[in-house]
């Protein structure tokens, strides 16, 4: 089973800067080389989520959306199960939820479908983030 918790969402001005933080846990058999994505999602109401960031765990290669492309960085702590998506030059247009995203396990040589929210298997419950005018 796996669990994420989101946090570091809150009330930003246009312009300003965000981290966000998404602690994971799993279980883990010991020896195996883990093969899966994290990722950070974000939905505004009356709109459909929608993919921001990711990461492909077994060797920390990152992607982003066009809309974040320039202004985030996702990044890890793997000792300690957690992910970061740094916000920079927040916009009025990046307020929503954010959720933390997490694949099932695959073998070495799958390729994920980052930006399609079905690849993932676990979710957290979200962090807000509002950027005012």
């Amino acid at each position: 089973q796996v669990h994420l918790i989101e946090s570091g969402g809150g009330l930003v001005q246009t312009g300003g800067s965000l981290r966000l933080s998404c602690a994971t846990s799993s279980r883990r058999i010991v020896g195996t080389v883990a093969n899966y994505a994290m990722g950070w999602f974000r939905q505004a109401p009356g709109k459909e989520r929608e993919f921001v960031a990711a990461m492909r765990w077994i060797d920390g290669r990152t992607y982003y959306a066009d809309s974040v492309k320039g202004r985030c960085i996702m990044s890890r702590d793997a000792a300690n199960n957690m992910v970061y998506l740094q916000m920079n030059g927040l916009k009025p247009e990046d307020t929503a939820l954010y959720y933390c995203a997490r694949s099932r396990d695959y073998g070495s040589d799958y390729a994920f479908t980052y930006e399609d929210s079905h690849e993932y298997g676990y979710w957290g419950q979200g962090t807000q983030v509002t950027v005012s005018r």
